[in-house]
């Protein structure tokens, strides 16, 4: 398998969620399965051949991510309709500043991206709409699971990446449909920050939930 270059997080390497949830999918997750966690060893590396085998994921001899059985239950994040997202993602803070401004998900500057703007909410949560691409995929969910977590760490000015995901998507939504993403701030301790992330369908549906560690590289 290979990461496409659209799929991108910061500069030259695949977006967290993205990158995870195409690791998942080649080792075995599929809808509705059972939660899979994926740790990254290494940024994933766009345009590059890498083998998925007993829960490994190799380019070359380099070691980029682990995959396993998660742990416990998803949290999932409390919903919010579909205009207090919209309302939220107009106050998004990476539209001012954001670390990594053509991420494929919240990267403003990205030509052909996700688009999905999370901005905060008055208890610390983020939410923002997401208009589904006619290509959705599993991977997609992932990826749309991945930033709305992390902006509850990156609003407070510090830079983060994703060190370790487990997901679950119990369907796929349709293209077109306009969604609702959430995320919240679950622990923070020295460079890492736990956060939870779900996305919900038109009809206020839990289709997709997320727990993450993030880590501030400084």
């Amino acid at each position: 398998m290979r990461i496409d270059a659209r799929f991108n997080g910061p500069p030259g390497t695949g977006n967290g969620g993205w990158s995870a949830g195409a690791f998942a999918a080649a080792g075995g997750a599929r809808l509705g399965g059972p939660v899979v966690e994926v740790t990254l060893r290494v940024p994933p590396p766009l345009e590059t051949e890498m083998t998925v085998a007993d829960g490994a994921v190799l380019a070359g001899d380099t070691l980029v991510a682990t995959l396993a059985a998660a742990a416990g239950e998803l949290t999932a994040v409390e919903p919010v309709d579909r205009d207090t997202a919209a309302a939220a993602a107009r106050s998004y803070p990476g539209l001012a500043h954001h670390p990594f401004p053509t991420c494929f998900v919240c990267g403003p500057d990205h030509p052909d991206g996700l688009r999905i703007f999370p901005g905060l909410l008055p208890d610390g949560r983020t939410a923002a709409p997401w208009t589904v691409p006619a290509d959705v995929e599993f991977a997609t969910v992932w990826a749309a699971l991945d930033c709305p977590g992390g902006w509850c760490a990156l609003a407070d000015g510090r830079v983060y990446v994703l060190g370790r995901i487990a997901a679950t998507v119990t369907e796929l939504p349709k293209p077109g449909d306009t969604c609702v993403v959430v995320g919240a701030l679950e622990a923070s301790s020295g460079r890492k920050a736990m956060v939870n992330s779900t996305v919900y369908a038109p009809d206020g549906a839990r289709i997709a939930s997320a727990r993450a560690t993030w880590i501030a590289p400084n």
